[in-house]
């Protein structure tokens, strides 16, 4: 299997970004890891599935209400 990373790469400042993984422990919690650099600083945010779910359905959300505007 490759080793491979991706991250998603900021609009304004190349040098942020933020990629996301799935863990889990050995007490098997499962969780969403986000990490990542903003202006500099590293910063890490772990959801649980549920809350997971609900940020990219949120994200979704987002993104159409983006698209419509950007079609006027």
């Amino acid at each position: 299997m490759a080793k491979t990373e991706i991250k998603f790469i900021d609009c304004q400042l190349d040098t942020d970004f933020i990629k996301v993984e799935n863990k889990i422990e050995q007490n098997k919690n499962i969780y969403i890891a986000l990490e990542g650099i903003s202006y500099g600083e590293e910063f890490f945010i772990n959801l649980d599935l549920s809350t997971a779910i609900k940020f990219s359905k949120t994200l979704r959300t987002e993104i159409n209400k983006a698209k419509e505007a950007q079609n006027g």
